[in-house]
């Protein structure tokens, strides 16, 4: 899913760069990598819950403690991007979070904003779950 390498090759076209991807894990029902690139990093994560509750409450919880300074439209079912870059994503019974402090101001080819990045990673990853 995010780390896989139809991912990858999704993620290097869309930001100009390959990345060696770290070795997934899987802890308490969150699916993790992270992307590393010669100049920095980001780490996808995904939250499977059981239920819509569940999804709701763990996804309100990411807003309080992300502090949202902008929604994001059209991606997933709510988005938001917060404090650091941080995009958070619900989509059915799942919560993307894609973190990129570990990059760059600039990222990419040509150079983005690592803000600019994390929306573009959250794109690409939930057009892989679409199979667009």
């Amino acid at each position: 899913m995010v780390c896989s390498s139809e991912a990858q090759k999704e993620m290097a076209a869309a930001l100009g760069l390959t990345a060696t991807v770290s070795t997934p894990t899987w802890n308490d029902h969150t699916y993790a990598c992270t992307y590393g690139y010669p100049t920095g990093s980001f780490t996808l994560s995904v939250k499977e819950l059981s239920s819509w509750p569940q999804t709701y409450a763990f996804y309100n919880s990411a807003r309080v403690s992300d502090a949202p300074t902008e929604a994001l439209q059209n991606l997933g079912q709510a988005g938001f991007q917060g404090k650091g870059g941080v995009v958070v994503v619900r989509k059915e019974w799942k919560v993307l979070t894609v973190d990129v402090a570990g990059l760059p101001p600039q990222f990419g080819v040509p150079p983005t904003s690592a803000d600019s990045v994390a929306v573009t990673v959250a794109d690409v990853i939930l057009a892989c779950w679409a199979g667009d």
